[in-house]
């Protein structure tokens, strides 16, 4: 099983809910699976670009105009977005560890998915076939945390929102979401036992991925 954790949270773990949650995460999915494979990208130290016009053309001009040769500028900037595609593609699981900032995702971890959704990288796209995933991920699992609280559906959520729809748009409609929220102790005096609540969810659903069946995954993309 290879599992592509990307992390953006900038506070060391002791300090940061959605890392403690990664923590509980990853300790009981690596003593459930101790051969799984993991690639740990931290986008404080991997910082991606904002999308570029370059990258723009880059990515979408081939496929509005047939036969495109793109620029030497515009393949250069398409280098980061290239090599974090690669780790994706080759990914069975994306596990995403965030906090909740204004209501949505950091704008860091915005950036690394507007570079690596992307035509020719992570999924192609045309008339006649639509999308269709270049990846073999069967689970995105997000774990986050918020200083407020927030039911399910609940409008001011543009975080868990950005997530799943983001990755269903390339075929990956399987979210597990994990979340920590009611952080704020100003507001909040239970934060200790939601924290605890979400830290039991976390080992579940580490659970529930060890079981995947990763081989129909294999299949459906050698059909494809």
């Amino acid at each position: 099983m290879n599992v592509l954790h990307v992390c953006a949270n900038p506070k060391p773990t002791e300090e940061s809910v959605s890392k403690q949650l990664a923590a509980a995460f990853f300790g009981k999915l690596i003593e459930l699976k101790p051969d799984v494979e993991l690639v740990n990208v931290d986008l404080y130290d991997e910082k991606p670009p904002f999308y570029s016009y370059e990258l723009y053309r880059a990515a979408w001009y081939p496929v509005f105009q047939e036969g495109y040769e793109i620029s030497k500028v515009e393949e250069m900037s398409m280098n980061y977005a290239s090599k974090q595609a690669e780790m994706f593609n080759e990914a069975d699981v994306l596990v995403l560890t965030m906090p909740m900032w204004n209501y949505s995702v950091p704008a860091i971890m915005k950036a690394w998915m507007d570079q690596i959704l992307c035509p020719g990288l992570t999924f192609d796209i045309s008339k006649e076939d639509g999308i269709k995933g270049l990846h073999k991920i069967k689970t995105v699992v997000l774990l986050a945390a918020s200083g407020g609280v927030y039911m399910e559906d609940d409008p001011r959520d543009a975080l868990s929102r950005q997530v799943r729809h983001a990755f269903d748009f390339i075929g990956i409609d399987d979210i597990e979401i994990v979340w920590a929220d009611g952080q704020n102790p100003m507001f909040f005096m239970d934060g200790d036992d939601r924290k605890a609540m979400a830290l039991e969810a976390a080992v579940e659903i580490a659970e529930d991925v060890a079981e995947l069946d990763l081989t129909s995954i294999a299949d459906e993309v050698a059909v494809d």
